[in-house]
């Protein structure tokens, strides 16, 4: 069998058994789906994206993360050609992007734009001649996109929801490689949100590589594998989710609280002792084990109110690191 390298830095393993015995073999290192170098963007005195460096690896869904006017939105236009960078440079599959590259790339930036007075289908109709793709898919692509029995009713009658999952359709109607999306989720309500969330899984289960912009924190949360946080056009971290979300925060109080600081401190793996809402609070980046803690205090005289163990949110992570830079 074979099995997706954890660290991304090759591009499978081949898993056998023999004899009772694992055997595996490293292939060569995994080429970058997208490779940014050096990327710069100036808009008059704005430096919308400085100098951004970025590999984004096969099979992974990338979240851009950032405050509104981070660049995320110009770093997507510059990488699907629509604003031309200042400086430095970005490569698809390893290369130069040409037009057979651009069309593996599946994009949708802001708003989907369609013809308000032609049906779903003869929307997707028209994408598909664009894109030279046999128009006996488009049933497949309204099925795929939860649009079944909608084809045939004008785009101007969708609701937000089923405009944004249409767009989706089209951008995956010639089967791209990658699939780029500027706040899917954007101006959506509850349940438009969880069929965008579950559409993007059901993409990615395909192997298709997702790269999204969001301001929707939970929602990158839990659909996203890595993570680049971008600051003013510059990048703040780059990595897996886990990194951000991996840390433990622990509550806990008793009616000596002076003293519990003292011991806590004492305590292994315990970090950034700090008071909130009546508790001490503290991070350790490992799960903690509460019996050994308590056994620990108790052997100090101390006996504890309240003990809460959680993990960290992307969104205090996503804040941690912005504090940071």
């Amino acid at each position: 069998m074979y099995s997706v390298d954890p660290d991304n830095t090759l591009a499978l393993i081949n898993i056998q058994y023999s004899a009772g015995n694992l055997f595996f073999t490293r292939f060569a290192p995994m080429q970058s789906v997208l490779s940014i170098k050096g990327l710069t963007k100036q808009f008059g005195r704005i430096r919308a994206v400085d100098n951004l460096n970025l590999e984004i690896q096969p099979g992974t869904v990338f979240g851009l993360l950032g405050p509104n006017g981070s660049g995320k939105t110009t770093t997507l236009g510059m990488i699907t050609s629509v604003i031309h960078p200042t400086s430095g440079e970005f490569l698809w599959f390893g290369k130069k992007p040409e037009d057979e590259d651009r069309k593996k790339v599946g994009a949708i930036i802001e708003a989907p734009l369609f013809v308000p007075y032609l049906t779903g289908i003869q929307n997707l109709k028209n994408v598909a001649d664009i894109k030279g793709v046999d128009h006996s898919v488009i049933d497949d692509m309204l099925a795929f996109a939860g649009l079944e029995g909608r084809g045939v009713d004008k785009f101007k009658t969708y609701s937000l929801g089923m405009k944004q999952r249409l767009a989706i359709a089209a951008a995956m109607i010639s089967s791209p490689e990658v699939l780029i999306l500027d706040e899917p989720t954007n101006g959506l309500d509850p349940q438009g949100i969880a069929d965008i969330r579950e559409l993007i899984r059901r993409v990615a289960a395909q192997g298709t590589t997702i790269i999204l912009a969001s301001h929707l924190l939970d929602e990158v949360q839990r659909v996203c594998s890595h993570v680049a946080i971008l600051r003013k056009g510059k990048t703040v971290f780059s990595g897996m989710v886990d990194e951000l979300t991996g840390k433990r925060i622990v509550e806990v109080a008793a009616a000596d609280m002076n003293t519990l600081k003292d011991v806590l401190g004492k305590f292994h793996n315990v970090a950034d002792i700090k008071m909130e809402d009546g508790h001490w609070v503290f991070s350790t980046t490992q799960s903690l084990d509460a019996a050994a803690l308590n056994k620990h205090l108790a052997g100090e005289g101390i006996y504890v109110t309240h003990l809460v163990q959680r993990s960290l949110s992307l969104e205090q992570g996503f804040l941690e690191k912005l504090n940071e830079a």
